[in-house]
């Protein structure tokens, strides 16, 4: 097996990494719960499920993913020194390994951060081609790509807050490619994920915001951009 050092010394400009998988997939995972979180955490428990818990060292998918809580994109050479930067940024973390899983999908992390005083959880799959899926954001089925512009709606289950909250993005002009709702229980929360071809103004996430029964309201652009 190559170290770590000569695996990283292979690579070129595009992509940091043996594989798209481990290292550019790994880094929009962690790009996409940063943004869900609302910046670059102060911990990081990090779990690396199936082929990842087996390989994410020789693979340097730990370093891929503490670049991309870092907010390093996927050709960032800066992603080769990504542990000792840790120390430079104040981001403490924890790796865990669980190499029989089931349930989730081969190429599997599943992160919980905390900045302050919120903490999330987000598990996302790398797919291969850099091509990922968030599949859950803090216990919700959210299914989204993080390649379009992403509304994550955190609401009451309200009757007609799904044609609602389709009306406000019709009225932007941004056509909806992808929408999926989830709910823990009957009239519990519901997690709606909205995924766009086009961006919206912040005036328009501010009227969503100050809905009553809108919870929280989460914007994530491409994070490629």
């Amino acid at each position: 097996m190559a170290n770590k050092s000569s695996v990283f010394d292979m690579i070129g400009p595009v992509m940091i990494g043996p594989s798209s998988s481990h290292t550019a997939g790994v880094v929009r995972i962690a790009r996409s719960a940063i943004r869900v979180l609302g910046g670059i955490p102060d911990e990081a428990d990090i779990t690396f499920y199936n082929s990842f818990a087996r390989t994410y060292e020789g693979h340097g998918s730990d370093r891929a993913i503490l670049g991309g809580l870092m907010d390093f994109k996927t050709d960032d050479p800066k992603i080769k020194d990504a542990i000792e930067l840790t120390k430079e940024r104040g981001l403490k973390y924890k790796f865990k390994s669980i190499g029989n899983s089931s349930v989730h999908h081969p190429n599997t992390i599943k992160l919980n951060l905390k900045k302050g005083e919120k903490a999330i959880e987000v598990v996302g799959e790398s797919l291969g081609g850099g091509v990922i899926n968030i599949a859950e954001v803090d216990g919700f089925v959210a299914n989204f790509s993080a390649q379009s512009h992403t509304l994550i709606i955190k609401a009451k289950d309200t009757a007609g807050a799904i044609a609602f909250i389709a009306s406000v993005i019709a009225q932007e002009g941004s056509n909806i490619a992808t929408m999926s709702v989830s709910r823990k229980g009957k009239h519990d929360t519901a997690c709606h994920v909205i995924e766009m071809d086009s961006g919206i103004r912040p005036i328009t996430t501010q009227y969503l915001q100050s809905i009553p029964w809108i919870k929280e309201l989460i914007y994530i652009p491409d994070i490629d951009l």
